[in-house]
């Protein structure tokens, strides 16, 4: 396989026409080797339009997803993130190029390992890996700028509006599958929040969220 040539193909064929057309963070695609966070059995997948297994029922984001949410939060230099589900450590990879500094929770300590043996590999010191269910927010170094949740939810917890500052935004998948929306939370004040639906997606639901008995949308 041609690695630059699929990568090539993967950002031209796929992620472009998913209308990110951000310059930088089609740039950023160049510089973060998305192969490098693959696990070793799926390399050949690494740019592929598909989930990309990592273990214990976890995947890997679609690179069309990871770069359109990238592109939505308009991440500048000096904000810290939080993310919810490391998984193989590639989404924090991303925000940490642009971000001052990423804290990345994983609920499962194998894909911990796997995200900080992945950052280390690419020499990325701006991401602390954390382990435990942040699920329902993650009171440690809140407030945060930006929070991006890496997997779906029924319905966004209240904590995470508590831990974003004003001026702040939050990347959420929420909603039943099949279909779910990728909703661009800012918020504008100290009570006030303005929600943004960007497109319609479906993913796995996020480990060790709790389902909502009585979901609406």
């Amino acid at each position: 396989m041609n690695i630059e040539q699929a990568r090539f193909n993967m950002i031209e064929q796929q992620i472009r026409p998913w209308n990110v057309l951000d310059q930088d963070v089609l740039d950023l695609l160049l510089i973060v080797k998305r192969e490098d966070f693959v696990p070793a059995d799926y390399k050949s997948l690494a740019f592929v339009d598909t989930e990309i297994p990592l273990g214990a029922g976890e995947s890997m984001f679609t690179p069309k997803l990871e770069a359109r949410l990238l592109q939505e939060l308009q991440l500048k230099k000096h904000e810290t993130v939080l993310e919810i589900g490391a998984g193989s450590g590639y989404m924090a990879a991303l925000l940490a190029h642009k971000a001052r500094h990423v804290t990345t929770v994983e609920i499962l300590p194998e894909l911990k390992t796997m995200a900080e043996t992945n950052l280390a590999k690419a020499g990325i010191t701006n991401v602390t890996v954390a382990l435990g269910n942040g699920a329902q927010g993650w009171t440690q170094g809140a407030p945060f700028d930006v929070i991006v949740i890496s997997g779906g939810l029924e319905v966004l917890p209240d904590a995470f509006l508590k831990q974003v500052k004003v001026g702040g935004r939050i990347a959420a998948l929420v909603g039943r599958a099949p279909v779910m929306s990728c909703n661009i939370v800012t918020r504008v004040s100290e009570t006030a929040f303005e929600t943004t639906k960007v497109f319609e997606t479906n993913v796995k639901y996020l480990s060790g969220a709790v389902a909502s008995s009585n979901f609406t949308f």
